[in-house]
């Protein structure tokens, strides 16, 4: 198998690359569109096969490169139902596989509450969250159907049931982390660790953070696989 983890600094956000070394088949996670060039670069020095190109949510700080990478390469694009995505080829729910070989695929898993339609992505211990948990911190929930009680019990009684040894790859970090676990953000995560339900709804009630500068053009674009902007 290969693995990848690429940062996009202008949004500090990571995407994701895994692929079957037999069948060549590869599946990319939140590509972001200005480094379309990069990933089909990878693809093409190793000889892949882009078959999927997933969302985890409708991002609000940077547009998705899923629209451009079908244009170029056919893949599919995926983003959840609850996204209501006007473009998207697959509409994913709760448990859909992603299968990559006989022996590889990958499971989404629903984790609402960043947005409604968040989710997080699961190959072998290695678990793509999304915005709904990061290093140390978590996706906030003041728009796009956001829920700070939805997103609490997302985190706390789904990811937080894996082993404690699966990997925590987040959709953003911006303290120059690349991975967790899962041991980790239960005992450490300032918003989580310890905390109740009441306790972690008064503290994302309470972030006060700016509106991302790209919303009212990244959210629209990303309903329509990042294409409704070119």
């Amino acid at each position: 198998m290969l693995f990848r983890q690429l940062f996009h600094k202008e949004s500090s956000s990571y995407t994701y690359l895994v692929a079957c070394s037999e069948t060549r088949n590869a599946i990319l996670i939140d590509p972001v569109n200005t480094d379309i060039d990069k990933y089909v670069a990878l693809l093409a020095e190793h000889n892949l096969t882009l078959i999927y190109a997933l969302d985890t949510h409708v991002h609000a700080d940077h547009i998705t490169a899923s629209g451009l990478l079908k244009r170029q390469l056919g893949c599919q694009t995926a983003v959840s139902t609850l996204c209501h995505a006007n473009n998207a080829d697959l509409g994913i729910n709760d448990a859909d596989i992603f299968t990559l070989s006989e022996h590889e695929s990958i499971k989404a898993i629903s984790t609402p509450g960043h947005t409604a339609g968040s989710l997080c992505f699961l190959w072998r211990d290695h678990l793509f969250t999304g915005d709904t948990l990061l290093i140390n911190g978590c996706g906030r929930t003041d728009f796009q159907g956001g829920d700070a009680a939805t997103l609490y019990n997302s985190i706390t009684k789904i990811l937080f049931t894996l082993p404690n040894e699966t990997l925590v790859y987040p959709g953003h970090d911006y303290a120059g982390h690349y991975v967790s676990n899962i041991a980790q953000e239960k005992m450490k995560n300032p918003r989580l660790a310890n905390k109740t339900k009441a306790q972690f709804i008064e503290i994302m009630d309470n972030l006060n953070l700016p509106y991302p500068k790209l919303i009212d053009i990244a959210v629209p674009a990303n309903r329509d696989c990042g294409l409704s902007n070119l």
